[in-house]
């Protein structure tokens, strides 16, 4: 225990004045907790709910729509795509997100944040085909993970190691609320009109995201300013943010987080397309495309190393044993829960032939609430036991059994029961696992490497999304069209093409209906082969989890220095706070 602390806290402080241009956010935000008073407090803990509740409401709506608006276009056999490039843009914008947060402030962060997520819904909202729909996406993804990210930083930056869990376990409670608001909302959307239902769905996030983040915005750039009026944010600080947008480019290491996302893109999308390009792998331009983005691996890792002032992956990380770990957790069990989660509403919608709308939303969201509720579990477990490994480690023994059991349930031979209770104790599992891992993480750094740890740790993480979806698309588009050429030979090869496109055209078919019974085996025998893979991929993370150091969950901001919440012992005078 002692030997973690010192090896993490000589890790933290070497190369310090390496980031020191850009920390501005985080002593910024030490300045405000001196001049948060009562009221203010309550405003920045209610915006910060607000902000959580419509994160999560968006979340819980416009995931089902995604499948709706690609059948619509009839290109539903992309939706693995389109996903793998939200996957991509929302991993590779985490740093950028986080970087530019510390050099300006979290306030402005979330207003630029604010800005592509209604831009990007509103495109999608308006497109008129599959390319418009993947280009709104990727506005909307740097919003969204704008968002995500914005609201962990905040919670790190407001509450201690042992209540830090907890808090973030009652900001994901919107989740439980938003399974059954959000299966309404996206059932009657969808109900009214399945082929552009959708579009109302997506639309209306580009009003109510600016009206439920104004609170939050409103209140941390009251803070920040009135922490600049009063004197308690040093002058040094005010002119670093003066710099300009030259510095924050320069800060955010702009030029190798476009080396990265260019190498991941063109190494995953290619797997994706695969299938519905011209000749298939045969074709030269997918075989280019993986090539090169396989050259340009060695390529990012030359620029990070040599030329990168502050690169993407600080060195230092690299040898912190918390981050690394808790990033190749993450990074696993997403690629792992993708596999199986990526056609799995297209998979239910069809073998579920009885089964309403609304019905089918609660099943998909069924995870997402054991998620929140065990989130919550293990957050409160973290503040009695002040640790957080072993809960790590039970979650992730959890989720393997979890995804085990789907091999047979989402066979086509599980009964509703079953299909439900894998989504349950894949949420319990994955609510320890995300809630402690990423704490764990945390505690490892000082407060001034703690939106970039955060960002570096769910970068990885969502490069697992990436990963996942890719190779669920690679296995859906190998395996599926061979399984409706035996299980449907009497129906021709045009009409088959035509139910590979798009499940609502398999949904047209009642229950019993030969096509419809051919497509659920078929749709069945593809999904075990993806939860097949998923087991294997899911016993990494859990060997992983034994490499976590078990730091105690103290009262302080982190676990390698004294500092408090304020950056110091003291505080100032009650009368300056608001």
């Amino acid at each position: 225990m002692g030997s973690d602390k010192a090896e993490s806290v000589e890790v933290a402080v070497q190369d310090a004045s390496q980031d020191a241009t850009v920390t501005n956010g985080a002593r910024t935000v030490e300045a405000t907790h001196k001049v948060y008073g009562k009221y203010s407090k309550w405003a920045l803990f209610i915006g910060l709910g607000l902000a959580a509740y419509i994160y999560s409401l968006d979340g819980q709506t416009t995931y089902t729509y995604l499948a709706f608006a690609t059948s619509s276009m009839e290109h539903h056999s992309l939706l693995s795509s389109v996903q793998t490039a939200q996957a991509v843009i929302i991993a590779v914008f985490k740093p950028v997100v986080a970087k530019f947060a510390d050099v300006t402030s979290r306030g402005t962060t979330y207003v630029l944040a604010l800005l592509f997520y209604v831009l990007g819904y509103i495109v999608i909202a308006s497109a008129k085909n599959i390319g418009t729909i993947a280009g709104g996406i990727i506005l909307y993804a740097v919003g969204y993970t704008g968002l995500q990210l914005l609201n962990q930083i905040i919670i790190a930056d407001i509450t201690s190691l042992r209540w830090r869990g907890l808090v973030s376990g009652l900001l994901s409670m919107p989740f439980v609320i938003n399974a059954f608001i959000g299966s309404e909302v996206s059932a009657q959307m969808l109900a009214r009109d399945p082929v552009s239902g959708w579009r109302w769905g997506y639309g209306m996030f580009a009003i109510l995201i600016p009206a439920s983040l104004a609170p939050l915005i409103t209140t941390l750039l009251w803070a920040e300013r009135k922490a600049k009026k009063l004197g308690v944010v040093a002058s040094h600080q005010v002119s670093h943010q003066k710099t300009g947008f030259v510095q924050a480019l320069h800060a955010m290491d702009v030029f190798g987080l476009l080396l990265i996302a260019a190498s991941i893109s063109l190494i995953l999308l290619p797997m994706t397309l695969s299938k519905t390009a011209l000749g298939g792998w045969h074709n030269p331009s997918i075989i280019a495309m993986i090539v090169l983005g396989v050259a340009l691996l060695p390529v990012v890792i030359f620029w990070e190393v040599k030329y990168a002032k502050f690169p993407v992956i600080p060195l230092r990380f690299l040898k912190n044993r918390a981050v690394m770990s808790a990033a190749f957790i993450g990074f696993f069990d997403f690629v792992s829960f993708y596999l199986t989660f990526t056609y799995l509403y297209s998979y239910v919608n069809v073998e579920q032939p009885s089964w309403s709308l609304k019905e089918l939303n609660y099943f998909i969201f069924t995870q997402t609430v054991a998620l929140s509720v065990f989130g919550l579990l293990g957050g409160v477990l973290m503040s009695i036991f002040r640790h957080y490994k072993y809960i790590v480690i039970f979650g992730l023994l959890v989720r393997l059994l979890g995804v085990g059991i789907m091999i047979h349930s989402r066979g086509g031979h599980g009964s509703t029961a079953e299909l439900v209770w894998t989504q349950i104790l894949q949420g319990l599992g994955g609510g320890f696992v995300a809630i402690a891992s990423q704490v764990g993480a945390q505690a490892s750094v000082t407060h001034a490497d703690v939106a970039t740890a955060t960002a570096f740790v769910l970068l990885v993480t969502e490069i697992g999304f990436a990963v996942g979806s890719t190779l669920a698309g690679v296995i859906w588009a190998s395996i599926l069209p061979g399984k409706l050429v035996k299980y449907l030979p009497n129906v021709s090869q045009a009409e088959r093409d035509a139910l590979y496109a798009s499940m609502i055209t398999i949904t047209k078919s009642p229950a019993g209906d030969p096509i419809r019974e051919g497509a659920i085996a078929a749709y069945g025998d593809t999904m075990r082969v993806l939860c097949i893979a998923a087991t294997c991929i899911a016993i990494v993370p859990l060997l992983l989890s034994f490499l976590l150091p078990n730091y105690r969950l103290g009262d302080k901001q982190n676990a390698v220095d004294d500092a408090g919440l304020d950056g110091e012992s003291n505080s100032i005078n009650s009368t300056e706070k608001a």
